[in-house]
């Protein structure tokens, strides 16, 4: 048996990043689904918003499985100031 599979990133988290999956949906349903998203995405606490930044991010989401997501963010992402 090969175990080049078992390696993969997809056999450690078989689902789809966010923003991929949109690519299945088509292009009439696809526009009012981005729409959705992006009202949910406004009513969203800080701390969901973070983590899927970090699950975006395989060595963010790799520090999170042994430390946590809130300390994952913080190494990865703590230091970054927006103006």
């Amino acid at each position: 048996e090969s175990h080049e599979s078992m390696e993969s990133h997809e056999y450690l988290n078989p689902f789809l990043n966010r923003r991929r999956a949109n690519d299945f949906i088509q292009a009439d349903t696809r526009l009012r689904t981005i729409t959705q998203e992006r009202i949910r995405e406004r009513s969203k606490p800080p701390q969901e918003h973070q983590r899927e930044l970090c699950e975006d991010y395989y060595p963010c989401e790799m520090y999170a499985f042994r430390h946590g997501y809130a300390a994952a963010y913080k190494h990865y992402f703590g230091r970054r100031r927006t103006k």
